[in-house]
């Protein structure tokens, strides 16, 4: 009985090691490695849609909280006004390090 019991357990673990060999192999060929690519990519696409809705999910409720009116376009919407004293952010920032010395000097 024991001899029998231990040739199956040779014998099963012959067939799966065969087996696991012979998938990552597969995993290996260009078939293979073209399959996990496009899974990869196919994750990514899920991933960066389930962050868009997160995101969209997020802005309805900060908007909500901070009652703005929705907009189409997110560049068109009313900013809260800014307090007395607080800095207006709502024009361009002209002294960007961005802007070259001639411009910062005034000539042009």
């Amino acid at each position: 009985m024991s001899r029998m019991f231990w040739f199956t357990v040779g014998a099963g673990s012959g067939v799966y090691a065969v087996v696991k060999t012979r998938r990552a192999a597969e995993r290996f060929t260009p078939s293979g490695l073209a399959d996990q690519l496009a899974a990869l990519g196919h994750g990514a696409r899920l991933f960066s849609g389930q962050v868009r809705e997160g995101m969209a999910e997020h802005e309805t409720e900060l908007r909500s909280r901070l009652e703005l009116a929705h907009a189409d376009r997110p560049d068109q919407t009313a900013l809260p006004p800014t307090p007395e004293g607080a800095p207006d952010t709502s024009s361009p920032d002209t002294s960007s390090p961005g802007r070259t010395a001639a411009k910062r000097r005034g000539s042009t």
